[in-house]
């Protein structure tokens, strides 16, 4: 199934897209929430809609504005340096295990609206990446199977990132990964009967029409069950959870000589299979 969430900021109703078509499930499930997951209305979704007729319908292509297909996550935790080319372009040696670190949950926002460089901010980077959302609870899993029977889906995620903050203002990676906007997310949260494998998908950004980061999930260091594994050895996964897990290279830090986001530019960026995101850079004001 393919999950969306559709409407003005902090109304938004849930829905599965089928074609081209949005099924209204608010009357069913509520909201694509941590509590809809830790249920497990997820495994009866399909079932539970699939003879109301009763439910609203509405063109995909009539909708004015997605949402982030699930809706705050409890936490954001980020995998980096887990290409290899994206690690040698930072100037930074392969990791011998997955370098951890964590966004703020109110940078997710939906995967059209506009990215604001923060105020202060000289160097925002863009970073496609393949989002895992946590389907239920992850304590010390012991195989790579068990972190596979916790993932709800995955989905499109943008990891921006302002180096000056995350570089140069005291090492700290959370300051330039967490300001207002930092993570579109979406447009859909695609389940994992529909991505047979996840390290084949094939991963795409660009910036006013210039393609910048080109490459494939089977180029990760870390697979994503493996990820999914290692990270329940040090904190409790949740329902709701969103994990991003690495960007390939491509980005403007690694680029010669660098370059960032200015105010009007254009992203645009995608993930075979799981759709596509476009949002446009503004300058935030105090």
């Amino acid at each position: 199934m393919k999950l969306v969430r559709f409407g003005p900021v902090g109304h938004e109703r849930p829905g599965v897209l089928r074609d081209d078509v949005v099924v209204d499930v608010t009357d069913v499930v509520g909201d694509f929430d941590a509590a809809f997951l830790a249920s497990g209305g997820l495994r009866t979704l399909a079932r539970d809609i699939e003879d109301r007729d009763d439910l609203p319908r509405h063109p995909a292509a009539s909708i004015p504005r997605w949402g982030a297909p699930v809706a705050r996550p409890g936490k954001v935790v980020c995998i980096g340096l887990n290409y290899a080319v994206h690690a040698q372009e930072s100037g930074m040696e392969l990791p011998a295990e997955p370098v951890v670190f964590f966004k703020a949950p109110s940078t997710v926002i939906g995967p059209e609206d506009d990215v604001l460089i923060p105020v202060g901010g000289t160097k925002t980077d863009w970073e496609v990446e393949l989002g895992v959302v946590i389907g239920g609870t992850g304590r010390y899993l012991a195989s790579e199977q068990d972190a596979a029977d916790i993932i709800a889906g995955y989905c499109v995620s943008h990891d921006v990132s302002e180096r000056h903050f995350q570089l140069e203002r005291g090492g700290q990676w959370v300051k330039g990964k967490s300001c207002e906007t930092f993570n579109p997310l979406g447009p859909w949260l695609v389940t994992p009967d529909e991505v047979l494998e996840p390290q084949r998908l094939g991963l795409t950004l660009a910036v006013n029409g210039r393609t910048r980061q080109e490459g494939s999930t089977e180029s990760m260091i870390f697979p994503v069950l493996e990820v999914v594994r290692y990270l329940s050895q040090f904190m409790v996964l949740e329902p709701g959870d969103l994990i991003n897990t690495g960007t390939p290279p491509g980005v403007g830090m690694g680029m010669n000589p660098p370059q960032y986001l200015q105010e009007g530019d254009v992203v645009e960026l995608s993930i075979e299979g799981l759709g596509a995101q476009r949002q446009r850079v503004r300058q935030a004001t105090r």
